[in-house]
């Protein structure tokens, strides 16, 4: 029996050996709430919490003390965190926006060494997804659970080049391809010699 409750609690520690997350505190509020005898005081936390290699959550939680306001929140992020895909590990695969409310965000991709571009609550969100070149704006509310709610839609959208393939049933290399086609088309009605007459008149 014995030898058996130490598989089980071997299987168990394997199980508690999960990845190691980093988490960041995004903002830290005191709220009240009135009661019969006057007010209780407690505090609100939100947190992101990811891996740095392409995971990302965030969660907010509430209690009497701020520690285990962030230990609510913590656990509520690592139980909704979500997958993006990364191009090259360091930046988003193509431009996208995101919405919340009143919140709205544009994340663009960049190329390297340009460094992550975005304010308090999206800086937080890419650091903890793992990305080092993005370009961001918010253009909308800014509050910090809606900026966050916000760059989480844009980041739902995102879809890799081997997802799009993947549901048009074709190869990367020829998504790849057209989308290079595109550009080189494009390229070349710029420098027609109507699109040059039409830009010096």
């Amino acid at each position: 029996m014995a030898r058996d409750d130490n598989r089980g609690g071997n299987r168990r520690n394997q199980r508690d050996e999960a990845p190691e997350f980093a988490d960041r505190l995004v903002a830290i509020n005191r709220v009240s709430k009135t009661v019969k005898g006057g007010k209780r005081f407690g505090f609100a936390a939100l947190v992101v919490v990811g891996d740095q290699k392409g995971r990302v959550g965030f969660g907010k939680g509430k209690a009497k003390e701020v520690p285990e306001a962030i230990r609510k929140a913590t656990e509520q992020a690592k139980r909704q965190m979500i997958r993006v895909q990364l191009r090259e590990g360091r930046t988003l695969h193509h431009d996208m926006a995101g919405r919340h409310g009143a919140g709205r965000v544009i994340m663009r991709t960049a190329p390297e060494g340009t460094g992550i571009i975005a304010g308090g609550p999206m800086r937080a969100v890419f650091e903890m997804l793992g990305v080092k070149d993005v370009v961001s704006k918010s253009i909308g509310s800014q509050n910090p659970y809606n900026m966050i709610r916000a760059t989480m839609d844009g980041l739902k959208k995102e879809q890799s080049p081997r997802s799009v393939a993947q549901r048009r049933g074709k190869k990367v290399a020829d998504i790849l391809r057209n989308d290079v086609k595109i550009d080189e088309q494009s390229d070349v009605a710029h420098n027609s010699p109507s699109a040059q007459a039409t830009t010096d008149a």
